[in-house]
């Protein structure tokens, strides 16, 4: 208790230490400085440590420090240490290089994207050493870290308790007078549900990618036309979110080396980080089919394979169905990408809701939907209608669920002809594919897996379950 009261005394302070001032780094800093903290900053590198406060100095109060002793030294206790360097090894690194300097009390928070197993682990390690560890997940990009993320922080409530009047100050706001921050649960639960978030990324930037490639090649547009539709889409109700936004934006810069619309010159092969690939993982490990966010992740892989690509391109007969006469609709392509972001989205709170069940982190998806409606890189308002399905008012519930359904019914002919058409021409559309085969398998009576028992059964012996009564059992197949 005495831990958790020099907590929150240090907090009322607003002192803050940070490590690492790549760009996430930095804006944080000068974030957290615009709210009335003083910060002291340090970086590996001290150089940029002492451009950083030469650039930034005015802005707020920062300590610029060239060891970890300065840093730890311009703090008080009990302090706060918020780690923003690189996943993985690097972060072990520095938390070795700190534990000999710091002291019981002291809260180191990972604002990085590192995975949750791995936060798990040093929230055990450091609680041992009477240190408190804090995961958070940060998502908004640059931009938002500047100017007001969402924060997906996990650890004790203690810890959050202690951080929550700096956090919620530097949050985005959620548009109902709230913050862009909560305590997503115990252990690794805060960078569990920002490895979600990224795979929903993914997901939605896969589907808005096969939207444009139908659009330029079935509709023919042009990249003027494109930055209309997009900004056209975003305006709506149903499509209006950050990455709808910023497409819309992409289609109008131009390449200051040639003039040319710069798109036209980006190769067409995608970068990963690796969250995607943990998403599918966890996805896996769960027993939860998430299939958009699947064949988003495949999608990256497979463009990023150029020599493949390169050594098939135009060996393959590829036979069209309506290559010459395609049927084009703009706004079966934008229901096609509407309910496919919905399957995204579901697919990712299942996950988290299934992952929450066997941790026994007892993660709010009302909240989570709450603090992605701003600062984040997939807010949107469709995570209103999540917001209130996952709440506890069942008024609200009942009047998503007859949203969501609304959605469904006028969207579904569009979309199931927009899959269709795709295949007919040749364009891949792995994301809405799955997305309409992950709805169809949700809504079938049966599937047709009880084939696959009985192949099971017949090879393997590996039983099955019958419909008409209960128990495992075993045929004869020979």
């Amino acid at each position: 208790m005495y831990i958790c009261i020099l907590f929150v005394k240090m907090v009322s302070m607003k002192h803050l230490g940070l490590i690492g001032l790549g760009t996430m780094g930095a804006n944080l800093a000068r974030n957290a400085a615009r709210n009335d903290a003083t910060v002291a900053v340090y970086n590996r590198t001290t150089a940029r440590t002492d451009e950083f406060i030469h650039a930034y100095a005015s802005e707020g109060a920062f300590i610029g420090c060239h060891t970890y002793e300065e840093l730890v030294q311009a703090l008080p206790q009990p302090r706060a240490i918020l780690l923003m360097v690189k996943a993985g090894p690097p972060v072990d690194t520095v938390i070795e290089d700190l534990l000999p300097l710091l002291s019981k009390g002291d809260m180191l928070i990972d604002g990085g994207n590192s995975h949750y197993k791995d936060t798990s682990r040093r929230e055990q390690y450091l609680a041992e050493k009477g240190i408190h560890f804090v995961g958070m997940g940060v998502s908004g990009g640059e931009e938002g870290a500047l100017h007001g993320p969402s924060m997906m922080p996990g650890g004790s409530k203690e810890s959050y308790k202690a951080l929550e009047p700096l956090l919620k100050e530097m949050a985005a706001d959620d548009g109902d007078g709230g913050k862009c921050v909560t305590h997503v649960g115990p252990g690794g639960a805060g960078h569990f549900v920002k490895m979600v978030h990224n795979g929903i990324e993914y997901g939605i930037m896969q589907l808005i990618a096969e939207s444009y490639d139908m659009l330029r090649k079935l509709g023919g547009h042009s990249n003027a036309e494109l930055a209309e539709i997009y900004a056209k889409w975003n305006a709506s109700e149903e499509l209006h979110s950050f990455l709808v936004e910023i497409t819309a934006k992409i289609f109008t810069v131009k390449d200051e080396e040639t003039g040319e619309d710069l798109i036209d010159v980006i190769k067409d092969a995608a970068g990963q980080k690796g969250t995607g690939r943990w998403t599918t993982e966890a996805a896996m490990q769960y027993g939860v089919a998430i299939p958009t966010i699947n064949a988003a992740v495949d999608a990256r892989i497979f463009s990023a394979d150029t020599e493949l690509r390169s050594a098939v391109r135009g060996t393959l007969p590829q036979v069209m169905l309506r290559a010459d006469e395609p049927e084009y609709n703009a706004d079966d392509i934008k229901q096609a990408l509407l309910l496919g972001s919905m399957n995204c989205y579901t697919q990712g709170f299942l996950l988290i809701e299934k992952a929450s069940r066997a941790e026994q982190w007892n993660v709010s998806l009302s909240e989570i939907a709450r603090i992605w409606k701003g600062g984040c890189i997939i807010r949107s308002n469709l995570l209103k209608e999540y917001q209130a399905l996952y709440g506890p008012d069942p008024k609200a519930q009942e009047a998503a669920k007859e949203k969501i359904n609304e959605y469904l019914m006028e969207g579904q002919p569009g979309w199931r002809q927009v899959v269709a058409e795709a295949m007919h021409n040749g364009i891949p559309v792995p994301a809405m594919a799955a997305s309409l085969s992950y709805f169809d398998s949700l809504c079938a009576e049966d599937l047709p897996t009880n084939l696959i028992q009985a192949q099971r059964d017949f090879f393997g012996a590996h039983s099955f379950e019958r419909t008409d009564k209960e128990g495992s059992f075993h045929a004869e197949w020979q």
